[in-house]
């Protein structure tokens, strides 16, 4: 669907035809999910994240400015509730330890990992604060696809499929978006950071 015909149907659903809003449905729906499958690695989870992000779109169309396509706008919206998503469910990782009880039976019982220390914690919030940061100081264009690169776990191809790019844009802008991150976070102070060889040849 090119541009002017998704701004036509914007229109429309904002006049109050609100039927129109499933021609953008239809039109974005397999690759929204794909991407919510990508990420979560769960089907109804994905089916989920996908209704939410088509309703989020929906209540918020007025503020839709028309900046990027449609499909890269609720793509978008589909990213950060992943992210969210997978904020919300990361849980607590144990080790289970049977011993033998009173009554001369085993078991078990859960020793939280060492990863989960308040100390290990701090650590891991301080630097995931650093990488938050630092992907907002990257350009909109640039922190899109490094997100759907590294957390959506999509190839070059399907980026570039998505974005309406050719792969050579999607592997530029991935590899000065890598850059300017580790540039930023180095910056920082908070760790060392060193880009690895494929990120320097920009693969």
């Amino acid at each position: 669907m090119t541009r002017d015909k998704e701004m036509q149907i914007i229109r429309r659903v904002l006049d109050g035809h609100i039927n129109d809003f499933e021609a953008l449905v239809l039109d974005n729906q397999k690759k929204v999910y794909n991407l919510a499958l990508k990420m979560t690695k769960n089907t109804e989870d994905a089916y989920d994240i996908s209704q939410e992000a088509f309703i989020k779109a929906y209540n918020a169309l007025k503020n839709f400015r028309g900046d990027s396509s449609f499909g890269v706008w609720i793509y978008r919206l589909t990213s950060n509730l992943c992210i969210d998503f997978l904020r919300r469910e990361k849980k607590r990782k144990t080790s289970p330890l049977v011993y033998i009880n009173d009554s001369n039976t085993e078991q078990e019982i859960e020793i939280s990992d060492v990863s989960y220390e308040p100390e290990a914690l701090y650590e891991k919030a301080e630097i995931r604060q650093a990488i938050s940061d630092g992907l907002e100081k990257l350009p909109e264009d640039h922190r899109q696809v490094l997100i759907l690169r590294e957390l959506g776990g999509l190839s070059y191809a399907e980026i570039a499929e998505t974005l309406n790019l050719e792969i050579g844009t999607v592997k530029s802008r991935i590899f000065r978006a890598r850059s300017n991150l580790v540039k930023y976070l180095s910056a920082q102070g908070n760790f060392f950071c060193k880009a690895s060889s494929k990120e320097k040849k920009g693969e």
